[in-house]
């Protein structure tokens, strides 16, 4: 993106909060917006660029006034717009709403609704980096990764660095969600397993009934059960066992959860919020949610079993986007983990 020549460059900070059970970026924008101006300013002085965008879920419309409100605050202090602070430098912002399409959630559909078309993902190549908005270099991030920017350059990288294990540095922000006794938001570093957040934070099922799966990663992440909530948290390792951390939301489930029904969510979920661009996404979440709803009507369960996990193969390797590639997560391993709920 640095290197990257053109005459105009972008930045642009991914605010389209919309897995299940997250709310990180909501309670950062609310209580302190003018971190997040302040590291999308310094990414947009270290590329070059001179405009920045907030792209914001209609969802939150309290953030959208407190964040209007601090870009109002810093151009009348000269933090942006033109010349700031008398650099001769000149970087500004402007909030965009969305319209609830949670496949915008991805950079490149983000990317296309900001130019007001339909946000339908693009094909990768060409990067965002490269030719991103209005086809120019765009540096696009989360509201986390530019939170972060202000904090390291004050304290330094090397601080930075000391938290979190492995390729997985700094923290993570959890937000705990589902059938819990104490929901909320939670800062550790990477590297704590989910059962020590589990055991410290949650504070039990607010049913009081025992825990029996806990997703991890938006809607679209695995169910993971006891045995696996020994697993660390950090990307390789949730990868090793076939899960996405995500966004870092944790939704729990207790023991009369039905993970066939779950399942059968996610697909359905799926079909509702696919862009239409690619077929697999399009056509597989459909025929997967009728798969399920035999399976869960006794229907040769057996059979379409097998070819749903067939079908999950196809969703993996040839949707365009995560949005595709990810259905299959819950789906599977709902099946592999819980395989007696889909022969009850």
């Amino acid at each position: 993106m640095q290197g990257a020549q053109a005459a105009q460059k972008y930045v642009v900070c991914n605010a389209d909060e919309g897995d299940s059970g997250t709310f990180a970026d909501r309670l950062l924008m609310e209580g302190d917006p003018l971190t997040l101006l302040e590291g999308m300013t310094i990414a947009g002085l270290a590329v070059g660029a001179t405009q920045g965008y907030i792209y914001l879920r209609s969802e939150y419309p309290n953030a959208a006034r407190i964040l209007q409100q601090a870009i109002v605050l810093c151009r009348e202090a000269g933090y942006l717009g033109r010349n700031l602070r008398d650099s001769g430098r000149d970087f500004d912002i402007e909030l965009r709403i969305g319209a609830g399409s949670y496949v915008c959630g991805e950079e490149t559909a983000l990317l296309e609704s900001l130019e007001g078309k339909r946000g339908q993902v693009r094909a990768k190549p060409p990067l965002p980096a490269l030719q991103g908005l209005f086809g120019q270099p765009t540096l696009i991030q989360n509201v986390l990764t530019f939170a972060a920017v202000p904090q390291i350059i004050a304290q330094g990288a090397a601080a930075y660095q000391a938290l979190g294990v492995a390729r997985s540095r700094g923290t993570l922000a959890i937000q705990l969600a589902g059938n819990v006794r104490c929901g909320g938001l939670i800062e550790v570093p990477f590297g704590l397993t989910l059962r020590q957040v589990l055991d410290t934070y949650a504070g039990g099922t607010a049913s009081g009934r025992p825990m029996r799966a806990v997703q991890v990663g938006g809607p679209l992440g695995a169910y993971l059960p006891e045995a696996q909530w020994d697993t660390p948290l950090d990307y390789e390792a949730f990868a090793a066992i076939g899960a996405a951390l995500g966004h870092g939301g944790i939704v729990v489930h207790d023991d009369s959860a039905n993970l066939a029904e779950l399942a059968r969510y996610a697909m359905a979920f799926c079909a509702h919020e696919s862009c239409g661009k690619c077929t697999p996404c399009r056509i597989g979440s459909t025929r997967g949610t009728e798969i399920l709803e035999r399976v869960l009507a006794g229907e040769n369960v057996s059979a379409n079993l097998a070819l749903l996990r067939e079908l999950c193969d196809v969703l993996t390797h040839g949707s365009l986007c995560a949005m595709g590639g990810m259905t299959p997560y819950p789906v599977l391993s709902a099946l592999n983990h819980f395989p007696q709920d889909f022969n009850a």
